[in-house]
C-alpha cells in the first residue's frame, strides 16, 4: 500500500495514524480487563494525575496538558454586600469581598442534591480514566501506542506494541471505574401516558407490582456519577458486551450474582456463542426477512459530456459481463451498478441531476423497510467487511455518522414499566433481535438468549397477547422510551437559560445587542420549558454586571462586581429567576439593555471572569449558557493576545495557531460538563478574536459555536439577517438536558475515536450536558474479530436525556447492515458522502495535531489508495485511464472540494478565525448540512418550469437539475442559485433576462438591482411564484434558515460566489481535471 495511506498506523501522513487531538485517542489494551490497569504516578510522566473523592473512593481524573490542578469541595455560600448607587439611571449594588473567597462549586439549590465533583477529561476523544491513561502516552505519527501490560499500579511497566493493525482498538473497555455495590432503589412507579407532538405514542402500562424488566437491573449502580455514565444506568454489569464494552467493566463485581445475590445466573456459553444463523432462527414469519433478496434496479447512469472531454473509448460492461469479470458475484443489480467502472478522465457527467442518495443496504425488503433512516444513522460502508484485513485492502475508513436528536415528524413514543434490554450487553430490544419462541429472544449484538418479560407479551397497538415480536419496539428502528425513575440520578432539572453578554464599546458599536434583545423578546414565550423554567442575565466589559430580577422588585437591579481575580456572586437569590413569575422584569431588562451602555467608553473584555461567574451561578442546577462575544478577551483569567499575522493569510505554507493558546477555556468547559452545563458561543467580530482558544468552552461542554465575521447591524445587512434567523431557531428549537449517549455494535466490532462536541466519560459513552437537534457526531470503528460466522451486524445508539418539560427519555436508533467477504462487495456498498464527511473530521484532527499540509496530503492519498485498490481488484476488466467504481465516482470531486474549503485551503486569503470556525463546523455538523458546505448545489432559476415539480401544500415547487460547479455552466444571460448550506447566493449575469429581473426581482434592468438585496419581493407573476416557491422550499428544508444574498456579476462580493466553483482552476488550486490527472499519476507510480 501507499506509504502515506490513511489506514497505516506507521504512516507519516495517513489520517488514521494520528491519535486525534480533537476527536479522540486510539487505545490498545492487553492481558486482561481494562479496569485492572492503573496509571503511573504523576511524577513519572506529564499526563493527568489522580484525584480521589472521599465519598465514593472513586478515581477522577484531574489536570490537563500535563498541568495539575485539583477540584476542591463545597465552598461558602453568599457574600455580604456593601455600597449602592445608580448607573445611567438604574439602581446598582456594588459587591465587595469579605473573608476568603470561594473558588468551588456553590451549594445545591433547594430540592437538589449536592452537585458531585465534576469529572475532568482530556478532550473530545477518550476520557483518560484509570483504565486508559496509557493512551496519553501514544506518541507521534510513526510510532505505535504505548501499552500497559500490568494489572496493578505497583507493577505497571510500559512497553511498545508492534503496529500490527491500522486502527488501535479498545476491545476491553467499558466503564473502567470500580463500582462498589449499593442498595436497591425502590421500584419505580409507572409514568403517566404522555402524548407527544413528535409522533406515535404507546401508553400501555402493566399492572405488575414489580416489573420483570431490564430496567430493574439498573439499580446496580453504586454512585450517582457512575450511574449517569451509563445512559441506561447499567454499564457496570456488562460481561461480554459488544463493541468497546466486550469485557467486564468492573474488577469488583463481575457478575449479576455478585450484584444481585445470584438472582440471575451468568449466561450459558452455548447461548451466547455465535452461530451461522444468529438472527431470527426458528420463530415465525419475521425470520425469512433475513434472507437477502435483490433490491429494485437503480436508475440509468448519465452518459455523454461537454466538449473538451474525450468520449468513452470502450463500452461500459453490462451487468452480466461485470458479474462474470468479478468472479460471478451474486449481487443484486443495484449493488452491481455501484461497482460498475467509470473512467473519470473521459466521462465528466458523473454528477446526478438530483441530490446524492445514500446507498441502500443489500437486505431483504422487510429489513429495508424497518431499518434506521440514513438521515439519523449512516455507515461509511453499507457492506461490512468480514475482517480487518479485508477492510485494509479496500483502503476505505469504517465509521458511523449520527444525527441522533434530529427533528422527526414520526417518532414512536413508548410508555411502559418494562424497558426490555439484554442482560449482558444492555442492548435495547429492537427489530433485529431473534425470538426463539414467545418466551425467549436472542440479542443481535452479543447473541445472549434473554427471557421475555411478562408485560412484553402484551401488544398495546393491537391489544393482543402472546405476540412480542409485533410490539412497537420490535417494529421500529427508531423509538423513544419514557424512562422511569430508575434512569434518574436526581429529579429532572428544569430548563435553565443564562445569557452572558459583551457590552464593551466594540459590542455596542456593532449593534448586536439590540438585535438580540428584540429577538429574545419576540421568542420569550417560545423558549422550551415548563412552569419551572428559569432565566438570568450577566453582562460584562472590564467589570461583571449581574441583574437581580427577583419577583416583587419594581425594576431590575444591577449588581456590579469589579474583582476579576476572585469572582463571586453578589447575592445568593434573584440572579436566576422563574421566568413565569418574573416575566415582566425580564421584558423590562431586555428593553433597557440596548440603551444602558450606548455611551460606554470601556474597550476591555473580561470574558474569562464572566464565564467563571456564570459557572458559579449555574452549577447548582445545570442548564445552558449563551455567550455573546465581540472581541479578543483582554482582562482577567483567560485573557488572550493576538496570534494572527495578516500577511500569512494567503500563505501556501502550513498555517499556525490552529490550536488553543491556553487551556483555561477547556478546563472551564470540563468543569461545566461535570455540572451539566453547556456553553454556546456566539462570536460577532470584525477583528481577530482567537476563536481557536475560546471555542474550547463550547466544544468540550457539548455546546454550539456561531460566528458572524464583520457583523454590523447597518453596514452588513446579510450578517444581520443571518443572525436574526439563527436566533429565532436557537431560541425555539427543542433541547435535551443532562444527556448521555452510548453507541453499541455487534460483537467483533469496536469504536476507537469520536468526533463532535462532547465530553467522553468512557470508551463508548459521550456526556452531553445539552443536546440539540442540529448537532451531528461521527465515530471511527475497527474490526477486532472475524465476522465470518454472521451474515448481519448491527449498531445501536441510545440517547438518554431530560426534556425541557422535565421528562426523562431514551431515544434509540438501531442500524442493520450485511457482512460481505469480497473486496468488490465492499466497494459496491461504499457511501461516498459518509466517507467524505468522516475523512473531513479526521483531516481536521490531523491539521490541528500535525500540520495542514499533512492533512491535505492524507486526503489526496485516501483517494489514491482506494482507487488503486479498486483498480487492482478489477484488473480483469482492463480499463485504461482513471477508473473508479460507480459508488465512488464522486470521491475525487468531493475531496477536491474539501481541499478548497476555508478549513483546509492554502494560498487563498483566509482569516484565521474563519478557518477555525470552518473546522468547528466540520466537527459538529450533521452529514446533510456538511455536504451542502463541501459541495454546494447549483441551479439555473431564470427558466424554471413545472416539469417534475413537487406539489407541497397547494404550492408548486420546481425541481431544476443540479449543475456542475464550474463557470462554464454560467450563461451570460442567466440567473443561478447556489445552495451553500447556511447561505443561498443568487448570481445575476450582466445580460440577465430583463423579464426575470422585472417579474421576480421587481427592477427594470440589471443596473437597478441593489447590491444588498436579501429578500425576494412577492410579485403576482408566474416566474415570481416559481422562484419564491423553490427558494422557500430550500430554506425550509433545514433547521437554520439560510439567508438569500443577491450577487451581481459586477459586484465586489462576487468572489463569495465564485470561490465555490470547485471544478475550476484558481491561482492557488488545480481544476478538477488537473486533480484527476494528479491522482492518475500517483496511482501509476
Amino acid at each position: 500500500m501507499s506509504t502515506r495511506g490513511f489506514t497505516n498506523p506507521s504512516s507519516p501522513v495517513g489520517i488514521g495514524a494520528n491519535p486525534a487531538v480533537n476527536g479522540g485517542v486510539s487505545l490498545h489494551y492487553q492481558n486482561g480487563p481494562a479496569a485492572a490497569y492503573q496509571p503511573l504516578p504523576l511524577a513519572n510522566y506529564g499526563g493527568p494525575h489522580m484525584v480521589y473523592q472521599a465519598t465514593h473512593k472513586n478515581p477522577v481524573v484531574g489536570g490537563h496538558y500535563g498541568s495539575g490542578y485539583y477540584l476542591d469541595g463545597m465552598g461558602t455560600a453568599g457574600l455580604p454586600l456593601s455600597a449602592s448607587g445608580t448607573f445611567q439611571g438604574h439602581p446598582v449594588v456594588y459587591g465587595t469581598r469579605h473573608g476568603q473567597p470561594s473558588t468551588s462549586v456553590p451549594p445545591a439549590a433547594p430540592g437538589y442534591p449536592a452537585a458531585p465533583v465534576p469529572h475532568v477529561a482530556s478532550s473530545q476523544g477518550y476520557h483518560p480514566t484509570a483504565a486508559c491513561l496509557s493512551s496519553q502516552m501514544a506518541v507521534g505519527l510513526q510510532q505505535a501506542p504505548l501499552v500497559c501490560g500490568a494489572t496493578t499500579a505497583a507493577s505497571c511497566t510500559w512497553t511498545r506494541s508492534a503496529p500490527s493493525a491500522p486502527h488501535i482498538s479498545a476491545a476491553n473497555s467499558g466503564d473502567q471505574r470500580p463500582q462498589p455495590s449499593g442498595t436497591r432503589a425502590p421500584a419505580a412507579t409507572s409514568p403517566t401516558p404522555h402524548v407527544t407532538p413528535e409522533g406515535l405514542h404507546y401508553g400501555y402500562v402493566a399492572n405488575s407490582q414489580t416489573p420483570l424488566s431490564s430496567a430493574s437491573d439498573d439499580e446496580e449502580e453504586a454512585t450517582e456519577e457512575e450511574a449517569e455514565e451509563d445512559e441506561e444506568a447499567g454499564a457496570g454489569t456488562s460481561s461480554s458486551s459488544s463493541s468497546a464494552s466486550s469485557s467486564s467493566s468492573s474488577p469488583v463485581p463481575t457478575s449479576y450474582g455478585a450484584l444481585e445475590g445470584g438472582s440471575c445466573p451468568d449466561p450459558v456459553p452455548s447461548q451466547a456463542s455465535k452461530s451461522a444463523k444468529p438472527f431470527g432462527y426458528g420463530y415465525p414469519a419475521l425470520q425469512p426477512a433475513y434472507q437477502q433478496s435483490p433490491p429494485p434496479t437503480s436508475p440509468t447512469p448519465p452518459v455523454g459530456g461537454p466538449p473538451g472531454y474525450q468520449p468513452y473509448s470502450q463500452p461500459y460492461p453490462s451487468v452480466s459481463h461485470l458479474s462474470a469479470a468479478l468472479g460471478g458475484l451474486s449481487l443484486p443489480h443495484e449493488q452491481l451498478e455501484g461497482l460498475r467502472p467509470v473512467n473519470l478522465l473521459q466521462d465528466r457527467n458523473i454528477l446526478p441531476g438530483g441530490p446524492v442518495q445514500a446507498p441502500v443496504p443489500n437486505l431483504s425488503s422487510d429489513l429495508k423497510r424497518i431499518n434506521c433512516s440514513p438521515d439519523s444513522f449512516r455507515c461509511t460502508l453499507s457492506n461490512i467487511p468480514q475482517t480487518q484485513a479485508l477492510l485494509n485492502k479496500a483502503k476505505l475508513p469504517l465509521g458511523l455518522l449520527l444525527h441522533p436528536f434530529r427533528d422527526l415528524t414520526q417518532l414512536p413514543v413508548i410508555t411502559s414499566n418494562t424497558i426490555v434490554r439484554c442482560r449482558t450487553c444492555r442492548t435495547y430490544i429492537n427489530p433485529f433481535v431473534s425470538f426463539l419462541d414467545q418466551r425467549r429472544w436472542k440479542c443481535n449484538l452479543c447473541y445472549r438468549v434473554n427471557d421475555v418479560p411478562e408485560e412484553f407479551m402484551y401488544n398495546p397497538v393491537t391489544r393482543s397477547y402472546g405476540e412480542p415480536h409485533k410490539r412497537p419496539e420490535v417494529q421500529n428502528a427508531t423509538v423513544e422510551f419514557i424512562a422511569s425513575s430508575d434512569y434518574m440520578l436526581r429529579p429532572p432539572q428544569p430548563a435553565v437559560y443564562l445569557f452572558v453578554l459583551d457590552v464593551s464599546h466594540n459590542a455596542v458599536e456593532s449593534g448586536y445587542l439590540g438585535v438580540l434583545c428584540q429577538s429574545l423578546l419576540e421568542n420569550l414565550d417560545k423558549l422550551p420549558g415548563d412552569a419551572r423554567t428559569r432565566i438570568g442575565f450577566v453582562t460584562f466589559d472590564s467589570t461583571i454586571h449581574f441583574y437581580n430580577l427577583q419577583e416583587g422588585l419594581a425594576q431590575p437591579q444591577m449588581l456590579v462586581v469589579s474583582d476579576l481575580d476572585e469572582v463571586f456572586l453578589p447575592t445568593p437569590d434573584g440572579l436566576l429567576v422563574n421566568l413565569k413569575d418574573s416575566k415582566e422584569l425580564v421584558k423590562d431588562l431586555l428593553s433597557a439593555l440596548p440603551k444602558m451602555f450606548v455611551h460606554t467608553r470601556e474597550t476591555h473584555s473580561a470574558l474569562g471572569p464572566a464565564l467563571q461567574a456564570a459557572f458559579k451561578l449555574m452549577s447548582a442546577t445545570g442548564g445552558r449558557i449563551s455567550v455573546f462575544q465581540t472581541q479578543l478577551p483582554s482582562l482577567g483569567a483567560g485573557l488572550l493576545q493576538s496570534r494572527e499575522d495578516p500577511n500569512q493569510r494567503s500563505s501556501t505554507k502550513d498555517v499556525e495557531h490552529l490550536g488553543p493558546a491556553t487551556d483555561f477555556y477547556k478546563k472551564l468547559a470540563l468543569d461545566c460538563s461535570g455540572q451539566q452545563i453547556a456553553v454556546d458561543l456566539f462570536l460577532l467580530s470584525s477583528q481577530y478574536s482567537d476563536l481557536a482558544s475560546i471555542a474550547c468552552v463550547s466544544r468540550y461542554s457539548a455546546g454550539c459555536i456561531f460566528y458572524y465575521p464583520s457583523f454590523h447591524h447597518i453596514h452588513n445587512v446579510v450578517q444581520k439577517e443571518k443572525f436574526e434567523r439563527d436566533l429565532c431557531r436557537y431560541f425555539t428549537r427543542k433541547i435535551g438536558f443532562e444527556a448521555v449517549m452510548r453507541i453499541r455494535c455487534t460483537k467483533g466490532l469496536s469504536i476507537h475515536t469520536f468526533h463532535g462536541n462532547f465530553f467522553v466519560r468512557s470508551t463508548d459513552l459521550l456526556s452531553l450536558a445539552n443536546v440539540n437537534p442540529d448537532s451531528g457526531f461521527a465515530v471511527q470503528m475497527s474490526i477486532d474479530e472475524s465476522l465470518a460466522d454472521t451474515s448481519l451486524v448491527c449498531f445501536q445508539a441510545a440517547l438518554l436525556y431530560t426534556s425541557s418539560k422535565g421528562k426523562r427519555r431514551i431515544r434509540v436508533h438501531t442500524l442493520c447492515l450485511p457482512v460481505v467477504s469480497s473486496l468488490n462487495e465492499v466497494f459496491a456498498g461504499a457511501d461516498v458522502q459518509a466517507v467524505t464527511c468522516l475523512l473531513a473530521n479526521m483531516a481536521i484532527d490531523r491539521a490541528v495535531s500535525s500540520s495542514l499540509s499533512d492533512a491535505r496530503d492524507a486526503l489526496v492519498n485516501a483517494v489514491v489508495d482506494s482507487l488503486a485498490a479498486f483498480r487492482s481488484s478489477t484488473s480483469g476488466l482492463q480499463q485504461s485511464g482513471l477508473v473508479a467504481p460507480y459508488a465512488l465516482r464522486l470521491f475525487p470531486l468531493f475531496v477536491l472540494a474539501l481541499l478548497k474549503q476555508k478549513a483546509l485551503r492554502t494560498g487563498t486569503s483566509t482569516r484565521l478565525d474563519e478557518r477555525v470556525f470552518a473546522m468547528c463546523q466540520f466537527k459538529s455538523e450533521p452529514l446533510a448540512q456538511l455536504m451542502r458546505v463541501v459541495h454546494p448545489n447549483l441551479y439555473r432559476v431564470d427558466r424554471l418550469t413545472d416539469e417534475g415539480a413537487l406539489h407541497i401544500k397547494d404550492c408548486v415547487v420546481p425541481q431544476p437539475p443540479i449543475l456542475q460547479l464550474s463557470a462554464e455552466k454560467l450563461a451570460r444571460d442567466g440567473a443561478f442559485l447556489m445552495d451553500c448550506g447556511s447561505v443561498l447566493y443568487l448570481w445575476l449575469a450582466k445580460c440577465c433576462d430583463a423579464a426575470f429581473l422585472r417579474d421576480v426581482l421587481g427592477f427594470p434592468d440589471f443596473n437597478s438591482v441593489p447590491a444588498d438585496m436579501v429578500r425576494l419581493p412577492e410579485r403576482d407573476t408566474v416566474s415570481s411564484e416559481r422562484t419564491r416557491g423553490f427558494v422557500t422550499w430550500l430554506q425550509e428544508s433545514r433547521p437554520f434558515t439560510p439567508v438569500l444574498h443577491v450577487i451581481k456579476d459586477d459586484a465586489s462580493s462576487k468572489s463569495n460566489f465564485f470561490q465555490h466553483l470547485v471544478e475550476d482552476r484558481t491561482e492557488a488550486a488545480s481544476s478538477y481535471y488537473e486533480f484527476l490527472l494528479h491522482i492518475q499519476r500517483q496511482i501509476c507510480k
